[in-house]
């Protein structure tokens, strides 16, 4: 059927040459029910239901999601076949109070709510004819209670409405006290006192041995520097030896269904990128039926809502409205929407995400071939709008090194790795196992990859590639920048409450490997300045150890801190020699002058984790759109964008 054309190839050509073979006496029920009403023809609903074979998708999202039914008829379909009436507006709006111990997150996942009628009795109001869906997730209260029909969708609004204080509660604290940076006073004071105290000892350590001191800082900056450069070196090595992560396909494998697949898609003020989100989205080449695109909106982000609601989005597709609170932040907001994701596999995009259309064909084949312990596939990020500016060259020239070279590296060598905010997949029973997202961690997405690691399970790079937009005006990047630096201040100090548990849950090369990275990092963009000094030395000038130590012990820093630029400027090579980043290749050594932005940055992060550790300064999106960008990332003109 010429109407299935959304479907996976391989999927198609299987079961096309077996659409002739069924006939309407093996339909299942609802096939034959939509049949004999004439809803739908009799090889629609054949070829749907040898699809189902491949696809673990229902009848009736099979055909939802290909168009060749609407979603009242197939309610009035699941209604007519059980006998059962169909929820009133009215019942909806009004709910029902949840019966004490019923945790109102199960509720949702199966898609069952409590309904009071006008008569003052109470329903429970399922999605589906079939009470296997529901039987074991609820407990025998509910489950005794006569059932009228109702879309899934607002099922899950009314108990949200209802239960709207606890599921706004859990967002905020989904994960474990003692892997969350939540228990942190938000009150600034003691935390401000603290660094007056320590601000003041170190100025008057300064003023009374102001050589002991810079040499001090010196030290520390020069052997971070060495295990830095060591360290991707290291790296570098084994993604050269192993070779570029894998992009092909597994085979399906004989028997085993495609899973349901649910991506998160956090927006937050992004009108202007809206429409170009739907068109890169649906460009996805998964079975619709078996995709879950759900679009989490802020509660107070009027705009963004007002602009979605003007947009016809596909069955697929929906928008999950998270009740304001705080910490405003993006994992608080996926912590909310995680229990109305339907799929087994849980996805995250960013609002300006343009991925390859194949991309969660891959995903999902790779889990199914997977070992258990991976829990997390990891895609590459890259820049679509690389040629902008010299901002974005740089941008994108870090982006190539850190998920082309260094993330590969590092995960070929048995070490965790911190997550990328975007193309992370999930199987999801792992994540709600871990608790989801750190709420209040403004870098979620390191903190999870190092929780994976520490309950046992394994990240994997996959070749699959998702564009961005890089961010390519100043401020904006330093801010976005001092985010994640901070995210990764706050990683460090709540991973390191209890350093024995963590170095036996790690184990002591992992542990190595979690010290090397943050220490250095964070070291490297704060005390960036002190190393700077060295190009005094080098270019003859006198320097603040001069009296300290010998010239020649002097103008060694300054070779080693010459020799990890020059390094540093091959890694960036390295990391464009690709076809598709080629053109970079002249803009690799500006990545001098690049890296000072950090630390600025730097300084902002320090600053905001003293005063505000929960604050997400948000990034804005879509000035490629507006500057004519568009076509680099493979799109037309969008309309609407501004």
């Amino acid at each position: 059927m010429s109407e299935l054309r959304q479907l996976d190839a391989q999927v198609w050509e299987t079961a096309r040459p077996r659409a002739n073979m069924v006939h309407t006496s093996k339909l299942c029920d609802l096939g034959r029910h939509l049949v004999q009403a004439g809803a739908i023809s009799r090889s629609d609903a054949e070829l749907a239901q040898i699809v189902q074979e491949h696809c673990d998708a229902p009848l009736d999202r099979v055909l939802l999601a290909e168009g060749l039914i609407d979603a009242p008829t197939i309610l009035q379909a699941q209604s007519a076949r059980a006998g059962l009436r169909l929820a009133s507006t009215e019942e909806l709006a009004r709910g029902a109070d949840l019966p004490a111990g019923v945790d109102a997150r199960h509720l949702i996942k199966a898609a069952a709510a409590p309904l009071r009628g006008k008569d003052g009795q109470l329903r429970l109001a399922v999605d589906s004819a079939d009470t296997a869906q529901v039987g074991d997730a609820l407990p025998a209260e509910l489950t005794a209670l006569p059932r009228i029909i109702a879309r899934r969708r607002d099922i899950q609004a009314s108990i949200a409405d209802n239960a709207r204080a606890r599921l706004t509660a859990d967002a905020q604290s989904r994960t474990p006290e003692s892997e969350s940076c939540r228990t942190w006073r938000a009150s600034p004071a003691r935390r401000i006192a603290a660094v007056l105290a320590v601000m003041a000892a170190f100025v008057a350590l300064t003023v009374i041995y102001p050589a002991p001191v810079f040499a001090m800082f010196i030290g520390w900056a020069t052997l971070t520097l060495i295990i830095s450069t060591l360290f991707k070196m290291a790296a570098v090595c084994a993604r050269i030896a192993t070779g570029a992560p894998e992009s092909v396909q597994p085979p399906m494998q004989i028997g085993a269904k495609l899973p349901k697949v649910s991506v998160l898609v956090p927006l937050f003020r992004e009108t202007e990128i809206a429409h170009a989100l739907i068109t890169r989205l649906t460009r996805l080449t998964y079975p619709k039926c078996l995709l879950d695109i759900i679009l989490v909106l802020e509660e107070n982000d009027d705009t963004t809502r007002q602009t979605l609601a003007e947009i016809d989005l596909p069955p697929w597709m929906r928008a999950v409205v998270v009740p304001d609170g705080q910490p405003r932040t993006k994992p608080r907001a996926m912590n909310y929407a995680l229990d109305f994701c339907e799929g087994d596999i849980v996805g995250i995009f960013d609002a300006e995400d343009a991925p390859d259309p194949d991309q969660i064909t891959q995903i999902a084949r790779r889990f199914q071939a997977a070992p258990p312990d991976v829990a997390c596939l990891q895609g590459i990020l890259d820049y679509y709008n690389s040629r902008q500016n010299w901002l974005a060259r740089c941008f994108t020239i870090e982006y190539a090194t850190w998920f082309r070279v260094m993330l590969p590296g590092l995960a070929r060598l048995g070490f965790a790795i911190p997550l990328g905010g975007t193309t992370l997949y999930f199987k999801r029973d792992v994540l709600e196992r871990l608790g989801g997202w750190d709420a209040h961690n403004v870098t979620e997405d390191a903190d999870l990859g190092f929780r994976l690691a520490r309950h046992g399970y394994r990240t994997e790079m996959i070749g699959t590639v998702t564009g961005e937009e890089a961010n390519c005006r100043p401020w904006p990047w330093i801010k976005q920048r001092s985010r994640w630096l901070k995210g990764y201040m706050t990683t460090y100090l709540v991973h390191m409450r209890r350093p024995r548990v963590l170095y036996r849950q790690l184990g002591a090369w992992r542990f190595i490997g979690f010290q090397a990275h943050f220490l250095t990092a964070l070291s490297q963009f704060i005390l960036a300045p002190f190393l700077w000094s060295f190009w005094l030395v080098l270019l003859g000038l006198p320097h603040p150890l001069d009296t300290l130590l010998p010239q020649t012990a002097l103008l060694w820093f300054g070779q080693l801190f010459l020799a990890a630029e020059v390094l540093n400027i091959s890694f960036y090579m390295i990391g464009v020699s690709g076809r598709r980043h080629r053109h970079l290749l002249p803009w690799a050594p500006t990545m001098h002058f690049y890296t000072p932005l950090g630390t600025i940055a730097a300084g902002k992060a320090l600053y905001e984790m003293i005063v505000a550790p929960f604050y997400w300064d948000k990034t804005s999106h879509g000035h490629s759109l507006q500057k004519g960008a568009a076509q680099v990332a493979g799109l037309p003109p969008i309309k609407g964008s501004r």
